[in-house]
């Protein structure tokens, strides 16, 4: 995968200037946003206060086809793509500009919650319904957008769908991604099945954006740690999945002496303590570099046969791609050594790679200037991918971080507090206006 900011359209940034005068009342409804969160998560929802509603499933289909109905209500024509994004779109003065995209996903993790992605689409919406119920109409387009499978967890890899419309993968690719728990099933069929497979191309050269917000929960504890209710998003940190294999040798555990075994599980419980003091011990501890291996599988499944082969799913972050690049030497070494200790072989395939991004500075100013009115400072990197990582590839972006609960996220547990749901939606709604205004002084400069 190339560079995720390599692509990216910059124009010559101005000073972000005061909202005008017919902006700066604008406010969004506290009471309305949550009202349409809460309605939509109706499907989905499970018992314990989650979410289980995976991509292109009935509760998925649903959701679409309520994402519809309430932003035409508001004055948006819909765009579906081939990939089955959709985007609510409503016109501004200068409909001969692409949209501004406030965009984020309504799919989630099987045990997952309330507010990843679904957060990002809701404020959005409100942004939407803010605007259109003051009688305001944008200088650009405005775009409320579902991403389709940002989760990945029903058709992996995460992001697809933004990913092809970035640029990243092929539709056919996409459309060819497998369902994890039933091969057979395909995300190009699903699309079909629940009627969702647009005719509009998934790129931005077919269907293009000015720029890309997308509000989203932090999902994990700085923001919480800080009491502070929205945080700047700089960029997405450096990210890098490898699959490790571990092959030793079959034997029976009763008959075979201990120093006699090759033992692959031995060796992957050693593996996984080196990763963890790589990253917890150094110079790449005090970086911020992360390594986790929290997929491990052995064959052949006897409790009285030694495990002869491992796959580990080895997860590798930092915001520097360098440190990614520095941490996989150093796993690949010392992993080397403890196969040689063991008689075992060892083979590394690396098969996600997301480089380091910044965010672009005009639109991080955007989202600064809005922050500062509701008294937020704090900026942050983000530790995890999101669909604006894609988007940046070809239109700037920005992200905003709402704070959740103890970090915890991916996790029924999964907590924002309706008053932080709220700030963040009246901080997108002023980052929002601010590059619409932008735009709008960019272009009449232009016209001189």
């Amino acid at each position: 995968m190339g560079s995720l900011g390599s692509e990216v359209s910059v124009v010559t940034p101005k000073l972000v200037q005061e909202l005008p005068l017919h902006y700066v009342k604008l406010a969004t409804d506290a009471k309305r946003m949550i009202e349409t969160l809460e309605e939509s998560c109706t499907w989905g929802s499970t018992s314990d206060g989650g979410m289980n509603r995976l991509t292109l499933n009935d509760d998925d289909l649903q959701v679409r086809q309520w994402f519809i109905q309430e932003t035409k209500k508001y004055g948006c024509d819909i765009k579906i793509d081939q990939m089955g994004n959709i985007f609510a779109i409503r016109p501004g003065q200068n409909n001969d500009i692409p949209p501004i995209g406030i965009g984020s996903h309504l799919d989630t993790q099987p045990t997952g919650g309330k507010y990843d992605g679904i957060l990002g689409v809701t404020c959005g919406i409100e942004v939407l319904k803010t605007i259109h119920d003051s009688n305001v109409t944008t200088y650009a387009p405005l775009a409320v957008i579902n991403w389709t499978n940002e989760e990945g967890a029903r058709f992996p890899p995460a992001m697809l769908a933004s990913g092809v419309w970035g640029g990243a993968f092929t539709t056919e690719y996409g459309h060819s991604r497998p369902d994890l728990n039933d091969p057979s099933t395909t995300l190009g069929r699903e699309l079909q099945r629940i009627g969702f497979l647009g005719d509009v191309p998934c790129s931005y050269e077919a269907n293009p954006l000015s720029a890309h917000f997308e509000v989203h929960i932090e999902q994990g504890p700085i923001l919480d740690a800080a009491e502070s209710a929205v945080g700047i998003v700089k960029g997405i940190q450096s990210i890098r999945w490898c699959h490790v294999d571990v092959v030793g040798r079959e034997a029976h555990t009763g008959t075979t002496p201990m120093d006699r075994r090759s033992d692959t599980l031995l060796g992957a419980a050693k593996m996984i303590v080196v990763a963890n003091d790589l990253v917890t011990k150094g110079p790449l501890a005090a970086r911020g570099a992360r390594a986790t291996i929290s997929v491990i599988n052995s064959l052949p499944q006897s409790i009285n046969t030694i495990s002869g082969k491992v796959r580990m799913g080895l997860d590798m972050r930092a915001p520097l791609d360098a440190d990614v690049e520095a941490l996989e030497a150093l796993c690949r070494a010392e992993f080397a050594a403890i196969c040689d200790e063991h008689g075992l072989t060892l083979a590394f395939d690396r098969f996600w790679n997301s480089p380091a991004l910044h965010f672009e500075p005009t639109m991080v100013q955007c989202v600064r200037e809005s922050a500062r009115g509701v008294g937020c400072a704090m900026e942050l990197v983000s530790g995890a991918g999101h669909d604006s990582a894609y988007t940046s590839r070809k239109v700037p972006t920005a992200m905003i971080f709402t704070r959740c609960r103890d970090g915890v996220s991916h996790n029924p547990a999964e907590y924002t507090r309706p008053e932080d749901c709220t700030t963040s939606a009246q901080v997108l709604l002023g980052a929002y206006l601010r590059y619409d205004d932008y735009l709008r002084r960019t272009n009449e400069a232009g016209k001189l």
